[in-house]
């Protein structure tokens, strides 16, 4: 009985600019492009973005793509 251990991180990052469902979707899509995210949770009431990725990310590629999105990273 093998167990495959997988480390998973969370991180939370503050988006400016998101008011609706679709601001969330347009920033979910564009940082789960970022190799190693396996999930995107964006809620604009709070302008949370909450990133579960195998290692931690380069806060310039989530910068490039929250602003692909159209959207301001804090």
């Amino acid at each position: 009985m093998t167990a495959e251990t997988k480390t998973e991180l969370t991180t939370v990052y503050q988006v400016k600019g998101m008011t609706c469902g679709h601001c969330e979707g347009a920033v979910s899509s564009e940082v789960s492009e970022i190799p190693g995210v396996s999930s995107v949770t964006a809620v604009a009431e709070t302008g949370r973005v909450t990133v579960v990725s195998e290692a931690p990310l380069d806060v310039e590629a989530v910068r490039a793509a929250v602003d692909e999105a159209g959207y301001e990273l804090v």
